[in-house]
Formats: C-alpha cells, structure tokens, sequence
C-alpha cells in the first residue's frame, strides 16, 4: 500500500467494491467525495442551526435570560412549549451522527493517499463552507 500521496487513476477506497481502475472512475469517485465534503458542511451548518433553536427553546428556569434581573416592559416572549429543547436535542444527536460518519468516511477516502481524492476532499470543503456559511445568518 502506497504511504505517500501520489497522482493515479487506480485506488481502492473505503471498500473492497470501490476499486478505482480508469481515469472516468477517478473522475466520478473525486467527485462523490466532494460532495461528501459538501454534505458535511451541510450538516454542520443545520447542527448549529438546530443549537440556536434549542437555546431558545430552553424553558425560562434554564435560560440565560432568567440569569438576569427582568425589566420593567413585558417584552418577554411567553414561554415555548416544555420538550421542545428535548426535540431539538434529539436531531441534532442524529445530525451529529451522520456528520462523524461523513466525516471518518472522507477522512478514511483520504487515507487512499491518492492526490486526487485528497483534491477532491479539500475543493468540497471548501466549497461547501463557502456556499453553506452564509446560510447561518438565515436560520
């Protein structure tokens, strides 16, 4: 096994089906790795979205607002509903599951030292943070 990176169409990644052998199968396994890198940060980004709802969520007894003196106006919203946080935590456990997976899968992809895969884990990164980070504001 090659353990230094190099430039090839062959490689065998993740599975022992996965046997890259012409330069189209390069192509198309760079290219699903890139958006495997993209999916990622997909799923990181809705996971910090999710966070920021589950915050609010929380009942007033564990908010950070009940750390502090109310004011005089009642521009509190009414409390939300009790288990919503609970919700909220529930799917960004399974967010968090599914973005290890993505990301061993792509890190373990990496581990083929090919060049191109390599490549292709980086531009998808890249990609997906800069198409998905704006998106955060939105959330």
């Amino acid at each position: 096994m090659q353990m230094t990176f190099y430039f090839s169409d062959t490689a065998v990644l993740l599975f022992d089906f996965w046997s890259v052998h012409t330069p189209a199968g390069m192509a198309l396994s760079v290219l699903v790795i890139l958006l495997l890198s993209v999916l990622y940060e997909a799923i990181k980004m809705g996971k910090a979205m999710l966070l920021r709802r589950a915050l609010l969520a929380l009942p007033r007894s564990l908010s950070r607002e009940s750390l502090v003196e109310p004011e005089e106006t009642d521009t509190n919203p009414p409390n939300p509903p009790e288990g919503r946080w609970f919700q909220y935590h529930v799917a960004q456990t399974l967010f968090h599951v599914v973005q290890v997976v993505l990301g061993y899968m792509v890190m373990l992809a990496v581990m083929s030292y090919n060049a191109w895969i390599f490549l292709g884990a980086i531009v998808g990164s890249t990609l997906g943070y800069f198409v998905v980070y704006p998106l955060l504001g939105r959330g």
